[in-house]
């Protein structure tokens, strides 16, 4: 294996003795070899192999030669738009352009267009019309089956018939693309390769389809919204790699977009040799010029722990994407990656990170899910936690105690999202105590996201008395170690469920807390969410039943404007929200209230005239204007 970046261009390739490549890899993003990166990981994982794999970064999608630098691969095309969907990565919830892109030399904007595994696909079938191409990553994989398009406002067809791609790798491809890639190398047509867990294929023809649960039509989803949500609850329940089903989902002309049932979570001893691949953990050199690439910098001093989430939180597309299995890396793998870090010329003795989707999850939720899955129909921690929840944070416990005895290590930090109903479960407060200790630097930032009730169910979160629990239980803990540290509480608006009364106890909640947040996160219908269906639908598929949904830009403004009460620019937003909702109790001088009446205004105005009651124009001297304020 050649420990050195991955080609980039085609005299890399020849430097390398190579006439060719097997796999010519495009991406979305800047190349960065560092396993925080899926490209990264694929291409190394193919490499150790034996596969020939080249980096195509961010070509030309107006040039279909910017895809030919390698010639013909082998084997086949890999494409992904990168370690975000493109949309995400280019628009803000309010659908207005992004002015940056962390993940493009110098941060870019306008190096990828939109949609850009449809696009890449489009512009390599240019020029190789049966050339096998795969397509992976977070965008293809909550986009591979009909799905909500949030910037179109429409219902669009699994990604793989608009990419004009053969198959998806869905999830964390580490074990479909290697065997695509063997099925390849057999010789097997791309068109055959239809069994591989993980994937999504085409398929001609219902009879060619073994073992799977249908689903309604493409245009009954499109003609009726409650069939599209139940539609989507049935994808939902077999997200699990144990239980989840084959599904199938017709097209016109007698095309089947089918799902193969999830691959199984890795092992220990995989996520280890995954971890243990030998990246360059940092962007290719040619990008230094330009500054490399900004999301280096959120990444390069932590440590990847575990992934997959049984936490459940309706608007997190990790079921969907990572599964709920929580899959860990070792205590001597993470040491090793953690003493390597110390190792680098700019670390300054402090690790950011020891996490993955939420750091406090280091082991299944319960012993059952390594021979069944996870329950299909319940959650975890929701709506409490389960009877058979193993809460134990000992081993991460044991972890960190480790990663602070490096030398050279002053600090570990913990900033993924800590689950704090799973650390209440835990009867020991051992890592409450060890957090508050060693592993929060002032502020520690947690996710309550509202405080009302019916919306709360909606996201799948904890009651607000959890979250009051875990305050309580902060603060006595910090007191007992003689420390002054601070929640920071992460807030969302409009979320389904959520109309100007229950932002109204939002912002009141943020009153009473004497926290204005500076940045509060505005609902984002992101594709193949719970929460983006009951946006698209107005229907809670777990239910059935009727969900409010604020869409109108001015009432989510609103929404997002009493969280923030106190910034003067949002003064007309709040006021105008506590009149609709009948609040105007919260305008006044009280301690209550969230905002001051208006200051009439005086008619006089200095260096103006005014009309008196006869409509006549009348001036007045700066001096009377100011008698006039005085008697004010």
């Amino acid at each position: 294996m050649n420990h050195d970046f991955l080609p980039i261009c085609r005299e890399d390739m020849e430097k390398r003795g190579w006439d060719s490549v097997d796999f010519a890899y495009v991406i979305g993003d800047g190349y960065v070899d560092h396993p925080s990166f899926g490209h990264a990981i694929i291409s190394r994982l193919l490499e150790s192999r034996g596969y020939r794999v080249g980096i195509i970064s961010q070509p030309d999608w107006k040039n279909p030669e910017s895809i030919c630098i390698y010639g013909e691969p082998k084997l086949g095309f890999l494409v992904s738009a990168g370690n975000m969907d493109s949309m995400v990565n280019h628009y803000s919830v309010s659908k207005k352009r992004r002015k940056t892109d962390a993940y493009t030399p110098g941060g870019e904007m306008g190096r990828r267009p939109d949609h850009a595994c449809v696009v890449y696909g489009n512009l390599i079938r240019q020029k190789y019309k049966k050339t096998p191409i795969i397509l992976g990553g977070i965008e293809a994989s909550l986009r591979r089956m009909a799905h909500y398009d949030y910037w179109s406002d429409q219902l669009k067809r699994s990604i793989l018939l608009d990419s004009g791609a053969d198959i998806i790798s869905y999830g964390m491809g580490e074990r479909s693309i290697p065997e695509i890639a063997e099925a390849l190398e057999a010789k097997i047509p791309i068109e055959e390769i239809t069994y591989i867990d993980g994937t999504v294929v085409k398929i001609k023809g219902k009879e060619n389809i073994y073992d799977a649960q249908f689903l309604p039509s493409y245009d009954e989803l499109k003609a009726d919204r409650k069939t599209y949500a139940k539609s989507f609850y049935t994808q939902y329940l077999n997200t699990d790699a144990f239980n989840g089903k084959r599904l199938a989902e017709p097209y016109s002309g007698q095309i089947y977009v089918v799902q193969n049932p999830p691959s199984k979570p890795l092992t220990v001893t995989e996520m280890d040799d995954i971890y243990d691949l030998p990246y360059q953990r940092t962007y290719h050199p040619s990008y230094e010029d330009k500054g490399g690439i900004p999301a280096i910098s959120e990444i390069r001093f932590s440590l990847i722990s575990n992934r997959g989430c049984f936490g459940g939180c309706s608007f997190c597309a990790l079921t969907f994407h990572q599964g709920r299995i929580v899959q860990v890396r070792s205590h001597e793998s993470l040491l090793k990656e953690a003493k390597q870090i110390t190792e680098e010329k700019d670390f300054k003795g402090y690790i950011h990170d020891v996490g993955g989707p939420t750091a406090n999850f280091r082991h299944p939720s319960c012993r059952k899910q390594f021979e069944h899955g996870v329950c299909k129909t319940k959650q975890c921690l929701f709506p409490q936690p389960c009877k058979n929840l193993n809460a134990d944070h000992s081993d991460y416990v044991s972890l960190l105690r480790k990663l602070r005895e490096i030398p050279k290590v002053k600090k570990v930090f913990i900033r993924s999202g800590i689950r704090f109903d799973y650390l209440l479960a835990d009867q020991k407060n051992t890592f409450l105590k060890e957090l508050c200790q060693y592993h929060v630097s002032g502020q520690l930032k947690v996710a309550p996201e509202h405080i009302s009730a019916p919306v709360l169910s909606l996201m799948g979160k904890p009651q607000h008395q959890v979250y009051e629990e875990f305050t309580r239980q902060f603060k006595r803990m910090n007191k007992a170690l003689g420390k002054e540290q601070y929640l920071v509480p992460y807030l969302m608006s409009s979320h389904p469920g959520s109309t100007l009364k229950e932002a109204v106890e939002l912002a009141e909640y943020c009153r009473d807390l004497g926290y204005m947040p500076e940045q509060v996160q505005d609902f984002y219908p992101t594709p193949s969410t719970l929460s983006t269906c009951m946006y698209y639908t107005g229907i809670d598929p777990r239910t059935g039943q009727s969900v409010y949904v604020p869409k109108n830009p001015h009432e989510k403004a609103m929404q997002r404007a009493l969280i923030q009460y106190r910034d003067p620019k949002h003064y007309d937003l709040v006021y105008e929200a506590l009149k609709k909702t009948g609040r105007m109790d919260l305008v006044g001088f009280g301690p209550k209230c969230l905002i001051r009446p208006r200051r009439e205004k005086n008619s006089i105005k200095t260096g103006y005239e005014k009309k008196d009651n006869t409509g006549k124009k009348t001036k007045f001297k700066k001096k009377t204007i100011r008698n006039v304020h005085r008697k004010k």
